[in-house]
């Protein structure tokens, strides 16, 4: 379980691609003190296992589903990447549930800036739109934000400078593509008023004259 507040900005230092998996080495320096093997990261918001380290960097690896449903296959070496340790159960919380269980990949249509604020517009898939409200929340490459708009198929968040600073998403560009998830618990509530739903109907075709016809 992550929180969504990035701790560093690392850097890639080597991707070796075979087919549809990738081995990423990564530098870093704030999250490399007692680090371990087997150690969960999110990097820009995909949550990877630690397969090896030193002392200044740390080795994951991507399997297929992870290399087609996200936006780490983009990565070139020099690239800087958000990253964020798991959570310890003795840890403050300060941004809101983030698994690392990318949902889908998001494209920026929009960049703008209104003073100390940089509004992005981004394509969220209708299969996603259905999880995201106003004033919820949404992890945009592992980053927690607050959505301020919806339109369409489109979703509005804002970031402040320092957001901007120590993250890649102040890089990020008009048709730049971003790893999106959802809130867990908008998911979850999701699925428990639509399933009630689904059961109340079903119950609701069960009459004594159906019973009747199918011989009860």
């Amino acid at each position: 379980m992550f929180t969504g507040i990035i701790e560093e900005l690392g850097s890639v230092k080597k991707i070796t691609q075979q087919g549809k998996t990738m081995e990423i080495s990564i530098q870093a320096t704030k999250i490399m003190p007692g680090l371990k093997h087997g150690e969960s990261i999110a990097v820009n918001g995909v949550c990877l296992t630690v397969t090896r380290f030193t002392a200044t960097d740390f080795t994951v690896d991507v399997m297929p589903e992870t290399f087609h449903s996200t936006s780490l296959v983009a990565l070139t070496e020099r690239t800087e990447v958000n990253l964020e340790r798991a959570m310890p159960a003795t840890g403050r919380f300060d941004g809101h549930f983030v698994t690392g269980h990318v949902d889908g990949i998001g494209e920026i249509l929009k960049k703008e800036h209104n003073e100390n604020a940089i509004y992005f517009h981004i394509s969220v898939s209708p299969d996603l739109s259905k999880y995201i409200v106003m004033k919820g929340s949404v992890a945009i490459d592992g980053i927690s934000l607050t959505v301020f708009g919806i339109e369409a198929d489109t979703l509005i968040v804002s970031i402040i400078p320092h957001t901007a600073r120590e993250t890649v998403l102040g890089q990020k560009a008009t048709g730049d593509s971003v790893n999106l998830e959802t809130d867990m618990l908008a998911k979850y509530l999701y699925y428990f008023v639509h399933e009630h739903r689904a059961g109340e109907q079903l119950e609701s075709k069960i009459t004594e004259q159906f019973l009747q016809r199918n011989g009860f």
